[in-house]
């Protein structure tokens, strides 16, 4: 029977998201945590800690302990996921409540265990893990278990999860590394060749938010532009300039193209009817690099494909976790997969 105490997890790489049924998300926090260099001792996690990411001494560091899609320290892991735990579902409770968790699709089955001791430890009854592309084609709806093709890209920071599906299994996907933190690094190293300019990962990341787009601007949006603060590489002083959206474009244009190379390749090896299917319905974004503004408009045009953004693409994996916990019975054949590889049955 399902309990409103339950949690639904993502684990991302740049923002862990908690959701319970009847309540909602209940915690969307930056996957950061903040800790001194000598010591060990950390300081601060999630959101405070996001805030650290580039202005800590040197005696202290910001770290995001997942990245590229896969867990990089499983320690600050452990410490980031028993602090949010806690602050859902509290220290006491009668009853330990169950948990799905989606998880990075490169982890491996060791790693799996040890998220599913760390949730243990954090108080969370029995774990199930769900797989990412699963995951996102529950919270879009799609009629994935049909023997129908559904294709899901899930864009998270540090990668994107491609896949293809019918008959409620993965028929053909790929994990590849551009996300969100890709696009960053595309304006990162532009404005470093035409600007000497050098800028943080933050300061990258609010450039793509604001005036990021992935079609050319055209009328009113040629014209947005943002002043943009950094470090003048030839006299190493601070320095403001003015960067606008024409730029930002040309700076993503790239990783945009092999984002959609990497979504034609997929399409390339799935089997024909599945294919045909998929170009009828059309493609389906989620993850919260799916915002980037055109994208799913630039995708279409490419490939000549339906393609659409998934409402509040961020939480969509979260949601699909959190479906799961609804009726057990009903998604045992979407857990008990991962469970038994993770038992090594």
């Amino acid at each position: 029977m399902a309990n409103s105490r339950n949690i639904g997890i993502d684990l991302g790489t740049s923002n862990v998201l908690i959701m319970q049924q009847e309540r909602g998300v209940v915690l969307r926090e930056a996957a950061v945590v903040a800790q001194e260099k000598s010591s060990g001792k950390v300081l601060a996690v999630g959101d405070e800690a996001w805030k650290l990411v580039g202005r800590t001494p040197g005696s202290m560091q910001a770290v995001r302990p997942l990245r590229q899609g896969a867990i990089t320290d499983m320690a600050l892991t452990s410490t980031m996921l028993q602090y949010f735990i806690k602050q859902v579902i509290g220290r006491r409770l009668m009853g330990k409540p169950r948990c799905v968790i989606s998880v990075p699709s490169s982890i491996s089955d060791r790693e799996k265990r040890d998220v599913v001791s760390m949730l243990l430890d954090a108080g969370v009854g029995r774990t199930q893990l769900l797989e990412r592309p699963i995951a996102a084609a529950l919270g879009a709806d799609l009629p994935f278990r049909d023997n129908w093709g559904c294709m899901i890209i899930d864009m998270g920071a540090g990668a994107s999860d491609i896949a293809v599906l019918s008959g409620g299994e993965t028929v053909v996907s790929s994990c590849v590394p551009h996300g969100g933190d890709y696009f960053d690094d595309a304006i990162i190293r532009y404005l470093r060749k035409k600007h000497n300019l050098l800028i943080g990962d933050r300061t990258a990341e609010e450039i793509k938010n604001s005036i990021g787009m992935a079609m050319e601007p055209m009328g009113d949006t040629a014209g947005i532009f943002m002043n943009v603060s950094g470090r003048n590489l030839v006299t190493g002083l601070p320095r403001t300039q003015k960067i606008d959206a024409m730029e930002v474009y040309e700076a993503l244009r790239e990783p945009v193209n092999d984002f959609i190379e990497a979504i034609q390749s997929v399409l390339q090896h799935t089997p024909p009817q599945l294919a045909t299917d998929v170009f009828e319905d059309g493609l389906v974004l989620s993850g919260g690099a799916a915002q980037l503004t055109g994208l799913a408009e630039t995708i279409s045009r490419e490939i000549d494909i339906p393609c659409r953004v998934v409402n509040d693409p961020q939480a969509c994996i979260v949601r699909g976790c959190a479906k799961a916990l609804e009726d057990p019975d009903a998604m045992r054949d979407l857990l008990e997969n991962g469970r038994r590889r993770l038992l090594g049955r």
